[in-house]
């Protein structure tokens, strides 16, 4: 009887496993107007209701707070992993809000989201405790050597997060996916446009592969 017993409770948590749906809550990190919202609403398009999870604009941190979705199922070729997707705001060492002023803002409302922004960054660090893998998008036009990328990098590597790089903006003439590639060679990269949705399969099947 107890060799039966213990039988059935190895095949149960056996069966349990194969037939348990993979999930993973998986943020989305990166430099502010890199494309992480747009890449969060073009998901959300493709394997949601395609409802956006918010407002894109050329204005440098219009994410200013976290925003979640759960529940979404990404399948690709035969892996299928339902993740809950947070689109955090835009990593910066300093917020001027003089950065805003540019763009036409009025001084006091340029002061509001620079102390908005600097409040995001603080949230989006400290959403790193309860995620299980991270998407950093990195605009693929500019130098990817920067401060905020090795920061960000090295906090996930230090925490041990599973990491994918998104080279983004790929549409765009002097996109150089390679040199993202070149600096950070330790780490798998998938360039894409999220904007028009070139690559975007390659994508999915990389994030059912890295986070499953």
């Amino acid at each position: 009887m107890g060799f039966m017993s213990s039988f059935r409770e190895n095949l149960g948590g056996w069966i349990r496993k194969i037939f348990k749906k993979k999930r993973a809550r998986i943020g989305l990190y990166g430099p502010p107007n890199a494309g992480k919202t747009t890449l969060a609403n073009r998901i959300l398009k493709d394997w949601s209701t395609g409802d956006a999870i918010g407002t894109v604009s050329p204005i440098p941190h219009e994410t200013r707070r976290a925003m979640r979705r759960e529940g979404l199922v990404i399948n690709a070729n035969g892996s299928s992993i339902e993740l809950d997707i947070v689109d955090t705001p835009g990593m910066a060492t300093k917020i001027d809000f003089k950065e805003f002023m540019a763009f036409g803002l009025s001084e006091t409302e340029s002061k509001k989201r620079a102390k908005e922004a600097t409040e995001g960054v603080i949230e989006a660090i400290k959403w790193l405790d309860d995620l299980d893998g991270v998407l950093l998008v990195m605009d693929s036009t500019e130098d990817p050597y920067t401060q905020v990328n090795v920061t960000v990098i090295g906090n996930m590597e230090a925490r041990k997060l599973p990491l994918l790089i998104v080279a983004n903006k790929m549409d765009l003439p002097n996109a150089s996916p390679s040199r993202i590639s070149a600096a950070f060679p330790q780490h798998s990269i998938v360039p894409i446009s999220a904007l028009e949705g070139s690559n975007i399969d390659d994508l999915y099947q990389a994030i059912a592969t890295h986070f499953g």
